[in-house]
């Protein structure tokens, strides 16, 4: 039985799988499977891929189904970036405005309903889909907000990570190594460890020579931005999910919990 990977073809995501790209004969009982972040949160809960970096929410979606790898995650030392409101209006004139929200993360549509109530008491009304003229303002993540900031079309945006930690004052956890436990059996888990020590190092080989390791990465997944602004993006990211970053996801639990968004705060549990 092969180890079923979650890869999510993002920029962001690229310091954890650009190392494995044309080595895949070194890892043949390690399957990827390509998808965006809420591909993956349905794939996990399913039971079709056995560990992804998919958005935190996920963890919280299925009580006592999964444990987290305890050292990596996808954060921001403030903003992400990549993760972002785009608006017509400043923010504190979004209620009862039409906000359009991308269908590729759950973890951030439930930040932004968090921010935009809890933070600035507003109540907008929530479309599902793609941005079109009539709404006053887009959810964006991923490749997508990163290409959306070089545009210019809004004349407001806004960074969720920032509206987080301004608010918080800890760093906000969009992605966890969330793990299957049919993974923890004695068939896969010496794959799984094998694995996840090898994702370590290829975040580390990211951060010594990060143009090189994008070299890889976009010749298999490419994308319509300046070469500058990629390897900027970077600075943005911290990778290591420590104590703090570990309390900010409990702390997004407990709000989501509040608002009814997930039935109830889970423990954090890890591997």
């Amino acid at each position: 039985m092969a180890l079923r990977v979650g890869r999510i073809p993002f920029l962001v995501c690229a310091p954890f799988f650009h190392d494995f790209l044309g080595r895949e004969s070194e890892f043949h009982d390690i399957e990827f499977v390509d998808g965006a972040p809420s591909v993956h949160c349905a794939s996990l809960k399913e039971g079709q891929i056995h560990l992804s970096p998919a958005s935190s929410i996920t963890f919280a979606q299925k009580p006592g189904a999964f444990v987290l790898a305890p050292d990596i995650c996808t954060s921001c030392s403030f903003e992400v970036r990549s993760v972002k409101l785009f608006s017509k209006v400043p923010v504190e004139e979004l209620s009862r405005k039409r906000v359009c929200l991308t269908a590729q993360s759950e973890t951030s549509i439930n930040l932004l309903k968090i921010l935009l109530q809890e933070r600035f008491g507003l109540q907008p009304v929530y479309r599902a889909g793609v941005y079109e003229p009539a709404d006053d303002a887009c959810l964006l993540i991923g490749d997508q907000a990163l290409e959306e900031n070089e545009r210019h079309r809004f004349a407001y945006d806004y960074d969720l990570g920032t509206l987080w930690q301004d608010w918080q004052h800890v760093p906000f956890v969009f992605g966890a190594w969330i793990i299957s436990r049919d993974a923890l059996g004695p068939e896969l888990k010496p794959v799984l460890l094998r694995y996840l020590q090898a994702t370590r190092e290829s975040v580390e080989r990211f951060r010594e020579n990060p143009s090189r390791s994008l070299d890889k990465w976009l010749a298999r997944y490419p994308v319509d931005l300046p070469r500058s602004v990629i390897e900027n993006y970077y600075s943005a990211l911290d990778y290591r999910f420590t104590d703090e970053r570990k309390r900010s996801l409990s702390l997004f639990f407990e709000h989501a919990a509040a608002q009814g968004l997930i039935k109830q705060a889970p423990t954090l549990e890890f591997l």
